[in-house]
């Protein structure tokens, strides 16, 4: 079957009318409105630059709730230990930045396109889309070595992307991402699909109809859109933290 093509005002297929690999439909432009509508609906975008906006929904999804969290001997370590500061919301576009520019092993460019990244920033500026930041602290202040972004809507969060200067810095963000997440009640963390790392975090695989009724109920809980608070997430980490 041929994609099928959105325009403007075009509504996104069914999820379940998507392709075997989750490919689902194409569009030429990529607004914060269809993103939010895309997201509701258990839709993300993943394209290469000079490509159409591709929109996926793979079945099984790959997610973690949060309270399945595994942290691991050695990283927990690595938190009490401390000498680094963990923010929220304070460096968006710099996040998103270093997530696009940082070659990866076995990866050959980026799918975060400048496009991808004029869409999520708009998207943080109205308050949806959000960033983690851990920052080392020396002797010459603070450098920015690692962190993730994504969007967050009622009581789910989508993880987008992260990245590392230094060993466990990603995974320093993404540890107090976790338990900001069981702070405020949130049941479910989107990891679109599966990659080594994240399961090794927790995540699993579930049905997509599954994945979709989730979020029909999450999406729809009282979290209204507005900019986390900086220093959401700079309480020191105690032994007993997400065990």
């Amino acid at each position: 079957m041929p994609l099928p093509w959105l325009e403007a005002r075009t509504p996104f297929p069914p999820p379940d009318a998507a392709q075997p690999d989750g490919l689902l439909a194409a569009s030429r432009e990529l607004t914060p409105s269809r993103l939010l509508d895309a997201y509701h609906k258990g839709i993300f975008p993943w394209f290469s630059a000079g490509d159409p906006v591709l929109w996926w929904s793979p079945d099984p999804r790959a997610v973690l709730f949060p309270a399945e969290f595994r942290l691991s001997r050695s990283l927990g370590k690595t938190l009490r230990r401390g000498g680094f500061r963990v923010r929220l919301d304070t460096a968006f576009s710099r996040v998103m930045n270093a997530c696009a520019t940082i070659p990866r092993p076995g990866q050959d460019g980026t799918w975060i396109t400048a496009e991808i990244q004029s869409a999520y920033i708009a998207l943080h500026r109205m308050g949806w889309a959000h960033s983690v930041e851990t920052w080392r602290v020396d002797a010459e202040g603070e450098v920015l070595i690692g962190g993730l972004y994504g969007v967050a809507i009622g009581r789910a969060f989508y993880g987008e992307s992260m990245f590392a200067r230094c060993p466990d810095a990603s995974k320093i963000a993404f540890a107090h991402l976790i338990r900001y997440l069981c702070q405020h009640e949130f049941e479910l963390l989107d990891c679109q699909v599966r990659t080594r790392h994240l399961f090794s975090l927790g995540a699993r695989e579930i049905p997509r109809a599954q994945f979709i009724e989730r979020l029909s109920r999450l999406t729809a809980q009282a979290a209204p859109p507005g900019r986390w608070p900086e220093d959401g997430a700079a309480q020191p980490w105690r032994s007993g933290d997400m065990k």
